[in-house]
Formats: C-alpha cells, sequence, structure tokens
C-alpha cells in the first residue's frame, strides 16, 4: 500500500505540467492565481518536491480539476458527478465537465441582488457559448450592449472586452461552453445536403 501512494505521489508532477500545458499556462501566471512561488511550482512539476494539501488544493482549483484526478485516485463506483462550486465577484460557476482541455461546460448563476451592476469588461483568450436558462442576462460586448432572455444564446470570441450581469433585479442561470481560441461549439440543426440533395 505505501508502495501504490509514493507511486501516486510521484505522478503528481507530471500530471501538473501536462495540466498547465494543456491550459497554455505559464509558471508565473499559475503562481499568480495560486499565491505559490514559481520555484515551488517547478520543483513540484520535476518531482523534487513532495506535493502537500496545502499546496495541491489551490492547483486543484485553478486548473478546475478535482484532488481526485490530481493524485489519480482509483474510481469509486458512484456514477455522480460532485462538483464544487466556485463563487468569484457575485458570480456562482458550477462546472459541469471534468477533462482537462478541450470545451468546457459551467452553469452560472447571477443571484438577486448581486451587485454586478456596474460593467467591467474583461478580456482572455479562448471562445464562448452561452445559453440562457433563466431570467434576464445583461451581457456587454465590445460596443454591444444587449439583454439575453430565457432560451437565447450567443458566441463571442473572449479577446473582445465582454461582462455579464444581471438585466433587472431576478437572478439569472445560464450556460457557458468554453474552449481555447479556435474552439466553437458547433450546432447543426439539420443533416448538411450534397449536391444531390441527399442528406450526409
Amino acid at each position: 500500500m505505501d508502495a501504490e501512494f509514493g507511486q501516486a505521489l510521484d505522478a503528481v508532477g507530471p500530471r501538473l505540467r501536462a495540466l498547465r500545458r494543456q491550459r497554455e499556462t505559464t509558471l508565473a501566471d499559475l503562481s499568480n492565481a495560486t499565491g505559490i512561488s514559481v520555484s515551488t511550482l517547478s520543483r513540484l512539476e520535476s518531482g523534487s518536491r513532495k506535493p502537500t494539501l496545502e499546496l495541491l488544493l489551490p492547483l486543484a482549483k485553478a486548473h478546475g480539476v478535482t484532488l481526485d484526478e490530481l493524485v489519480d485516485a482509483p474510481p469509486t463506483g458512484d456514477p455522480r458527478v460532485h462538483m464544487r462550486p466556485v463563487e468569484r465577484g457575485g458570480l456562482t460557476m458550477l462546472p459541469l465537465t471534468r477533462r482537462a482541455g478541450g470545451i468546457q461546460a459551467y452553469k452560472l448563476i447571477l443571484p438577486a441582488g448581486s451587485g454586478r451592476n456596474e460593467p467591467d469588461p474583461q478580456t482572455h483568450e479562448g471562445y464562448e457559448w452561452l445559453y440562457v436558462l433563466n431570467g434576464r442576462l445583461r451581457m456587454v460586448l465590445g460596443e454591444h450592449d444587449l439583454v439575453l432572455s430565457p432560451g437565447e444564446a450567443a458566441e463571442f470570441d473572449t479577446r473582445v472586452p465582454h461582462w455579464f450581469g444581471a438585466a433587472d433585479d431576478q437572478a439569472v442561470e445560464f450556460l457557458s461552453l468554453f474552449g481555447k481560441q479556435g474552439e466553437r461549439a458547433h450546432l447543426r440543426a439539420r443533416p448538411k445536403q450534397d449536391p444531390d440533395g441527399q442528406g450526409s
């Protein structure tokens, strides 16, 4: 059992490096996000520093994975997905995907009276697709100031300054699919037609 535990800890470093590279994040960026020094992060990834819970918790949060995924814990057989909500600036984010890299899905909730009334547009690398479930979502995107109602969707390049808030004093719930630059949500309402008029 001790040997298995040691092997699991030894595998954490390469897994941390792979996660960081998949997300195209630098050690300096990760240091800013976690408060862990660049030298400690480098030693963790190389295996010269043993991982501790105090180090793994902020790293799991920064990478959007569970501790079980970081240490490659064996599956428990429980099919339920236990995602922990993250609160940021009056916005609650509930991750709906667990895999590292690729398109990530979130359910986002803006509670009534969340205080997000003054637009503060931000930019970052990536591409996002939104779908409003409940409430009315105010979206500031570049020069546009829009209100999306339930059932409406939007997609945009996140390098364009953007901000979300409630359009009124009611709570808002919406889904977000987020991918790295170049990845988009591909929706098809009907089969494509080939030149002979046949569906593909």
